[in-house]
């Protein structure tokens, strides 16, 4: 149970459901009237009473840095992961390892959980969390999923008498470690208000974008632009580097021009420019490639059915294909440049 990929920074808008963290800060301890307990103060004075009880499940390379926030915070995190090794790594960050969904669960005031795919977050609510968990708590789903299983777990959710959002993230591993994800949200409006106190500690913003299904929505969407604008990135760099251009002098000159973008200033697929991108690291770690394939696929299905026009998504679907089926879909999506190159040879699968 472990599953990415970020968006440029987005201005707080009321219009959208969200606020900045900083106007965040004021009363980000309170919970909606009716919902659950308030979150702990900041200077985690031990109060049981006041300390969130939170179950976490998935602590791959998101769901771990994101339940490390939530201990941070002064929260009681339960988690649980089918790797020993992620929960390992859960306890050293201040969780409470535990052996199954259900302990998890069974006593949690908040529920997250942070799974690879649509099957994967059906089964564990269905199956195991839906039931277990007391119907006070709030569930709170931060995979990326296709929107038609989102709002079928929803469904089972509402009608067991649980409040539930699909609460897809942009940031990729470096905001999941920070707390600064941005959270897009598909719920009931009454409940986003304790949906937004119970994800402000891994959150930099967070957006109610509809009802529930709307979340997903808006992460398949925001990442087909993401997989489109890093393809091009890497094909300008290979173009640049074939013109005899530095592509490092490129990014100083598309960084203050109008090809800049979180491809370019955030994620530069070219070593150097960017000290914390994984192009630094041979592109190990930040965004599995084969998570965006997974990811374009679900946009491509999402565009199938309801009629859309993607030929720019299809394209960049198929490369990222094809870039998986070499054998390097372990690698940071950013790698794509390096078969764009023809350079493959120098690139590790695993």
């Amino acid at each position: 149970m472990s599953s990415t990929a970020r968006s440029a920074d987005a201005p707080a808008s009321s219009c959208c459901g969200s606020k900045s963290r900083a106007e965040r800060k004021t009363g980000r301890r309170r919970w909606r009237a009716g919902g659950g307990r308030a979150n702990a103060p900041e200077n985690h004075s031990g109060d049981a009473a006041m300390t969130t009880r939170i179950a976490f499940i998935g602590l791959g390379n998101m769901g771990g840095g994101m339940a490390a926030n939530q201990a941070k915070a002064g929260h009681a995190v339960a988690a649980f992961d089918l790797s020993q090794a992620a929960l390992d790594r859960a306890k050293a960050a201040g969780c409470a390892p535990v052996g199954s969904v259900a302990e998890a669960v069974k006593d949690a005031d908040v529920v997250i959980t942070m799974l690879p795919a649509g099957p994967h977050v059906l089964k564990v609510y269905s199956e195991q969390i839906i039931g277990a968990a007391p119907t006070s708590a709030l569930l709170l789903d931060c995979s990326t999923i296709d929107v038609d299983t989102a709002r079928k777990v929803a469904g089972l959710a509402r009608d067991a008498g649980y409040a539930f959002a699909d609460a897809p993230v942009s940031g990729g591993t470096m905001a999941a470690d920070a707390g600064t994800l941005a959270f897009m949200v598909g719920c009931d409006e009454p409940d986003f208000a304790r949906i937004e106190a119970a994800l402000e500690p891994m959150s930099r913003a967070t957006f109610r974008a509809g009802d529930h299904g709307a979340g997903q929505a808006a992460k398949i969407c925001n990442n087909m632009i993401l997989g489109i604008t890093m393809l091009g990135t890497c094909e300008a760099i290979g173009l640049a580097e074939k013109l005899g251009l530095d592509p490092v002098k490129m990014f100083d000159i598309v960084a203050k021009s109008s090809g800049q973008s979180w491809s370019v200033t955030t994620y530069y697929p070219w070593p150097g420019p960017v000290p914390t991108a994984p192009s630094n690291r041979n592109y190990d770690g930040g965004f599995a490639a084969a998570m965006m394939l997974k990811d374009l696929k679900l946009a491509q299905d999402a565009a199938a059915k309801s009629g859309a026009s993607t030929p720019l998504g299809a394209q960049t679907e198929a490369l990222f294909q094809m870039f998986n089926g070499l054998g390097y879909g372990g690698r940071d999506f950013s790698a794509i440049l390096q078969m764009l190159r023809g350079k493959l040879d120098d690139l590790p699968k695993e």
